[in-house]
């Protein structure tokens, strides 16, 4: 299983490197982007988009998957060779020679990715119990516009290239649970003289026991004075105050019930992926989302991460509907099934909504709060 995650940790920087080289030139960029067909969209966007690094991405990550994985979810077909690749890219850029043999190149550029963590672990799994879920550019709207010098506010990004992620998901086909994930960063940083980026790459596995991740040695929190090592999840040091990312289009009733219970450590960011990382990289103990317009494709890869690390990832209306009396588990998201009556990427869709956590002790005590507080706005309304 280390094999698998090893090659999905070098074909999501092969994805990086792609979509770090399609934005390399606005001109040519523009020419890459068009509209999603009805039913790939969004219905959370008037308007949706996909680009040429999309299909480049998913195509690589199918090429390099489809003999190791039972089931991944992308439909496409790639050039055999470099020059085939720039034969085709050239008719998608108007005869432009030099950035199809270009963007041909890193399409077929071999990656080597190195961690010790994961070099000194040998896990077997049967290949054919797995699945992939796999969102090529999350956030494709931050990455059209590709703003490059937007502001951090402690250390989370509103809006900009730094919110692109590139999310590749394992689970297991049969319970639906999230085994693998990886989370690459392709824009983090750039290099003021030469302005080519640099990214960051984040994974994790959870097996029969066996919980590993990228961040095990040190996880910087907020301040970046505040340091844990290796208990990262629900062994953490309990804290009364909460911290939350949301999306801007959060509905009211949620946002001002969070006000109460995390008081100005509310953060809006852009993109499923990007907002997911920001708790596994510890910038905020919670995501939330109360809407219908998440995937499995969005939520996999950080769902794997967050359970290395004794967190998860799970269904916010259920949650706000059990009763912690019960002793029930939490209801957690799975992968493997599809949702009933729905139609196209519905079919799909986090329909809950939901939370992502990394300790199950403060996620407990945040939904308590929360419960108390939208009770508290419906009494008043």
């Amino acid at each position: 299983m280390s094999d698998i995650l090893r090659e999905l940790l070098c074909v999501s920087e092969k994805a990086a490197n792609i979509a770090r080289a399609c934005r390399q030139q606005e001109a040519l960029f523009q020419l890459l982007i068009e509209e999603k067909k009805e039913e790939e969209k969004n219905k959370k966007f008037a308007v949706d988009f996909k680009t040429l690094a999309d299909v480049l991405v998913q195509e690589v990550i199918k090429q390099n998957m489809e003999n190791k994985v039972r089931k991944v979810t992308i439909t496409l077909r790639l050039c055999s060779t470099e020059e085939e690749t720039a034969e085709l890219l050239s008719k998608v850029l108007n005869g432009n020679k030099v950035a199809s043999e270009a963007l041909a190149r890193v399409v077929h550029q071999d990656v080597a990715f190195t961690d010790p963590t994961l070099d000194s672990t040998e896990i077997n799994v049967p290949q054919d119990i797995l699945g992939i879920w796999v969102d090529p550019i999350d956030s494709t709207y931050q990455y059209i516009k590709g703003s490059a010098d937007i502001k951090s506010n402690q250390g989370i990004f509103p809006c900009g290239l730094q919110c692109v992620t590139i999310l590749i998901g394992v689970y297991d086909i049969q319970t639906g649970v999230p085994l693998m994930g990886v989370i690459n960063q392709p824009f983090v940083s750039r290099d003021p003289n030469t302005l080519r980026w640099k990214g960051q790459c984040y994974w994790g596995l959870s097996y029969m026991g066996t919980n590993m991740h990228s961040l095990q040695l040190t996880i910087s929190r907020r301040s970046g004075s505040e340091t844990h090592t290796g208990n990262t999840g629900s062994e953490a040091a309990f804290s009364p105050s909460f911290s939350a990312v949301i999306s801007t289009s959060e509905k009211e009733t949620i946002k001002a019930a969070l006000s109460r219970v995390c008081g100005d450590r509310i953060f809006g960011a852009a993109g499923a992926g990007y907002k997911s990382l920001c708790v596994v990289q510890g910038l905020v103990d919670i995501y939330i989302f109360s809407e219908d317009t998440t995937f499995k494709w969005d939520s996999c890869a950080a769902h794997a991460i967050l359970r290395a690390m004794g967190g998860g990832i799970v269904d916010l209306k259920e949650c706000l509907e059990r009763n912690p009396g019960t002793g029930l588990d939490l209801p957690q998201l799975v992968y493997h099934v599809e949702n009933e009556g729905a139609a196209g990427v519905d079919r799909w869709a986090n329909k809950g909504g939901l939370i992502a956590y990394r300790s199950r002790k403060r996620l407990e005590t945040f939904l308590s709060l929360l419960v108390q507080n939208l009770a508290s706005a419906e009494t008043q309304t």
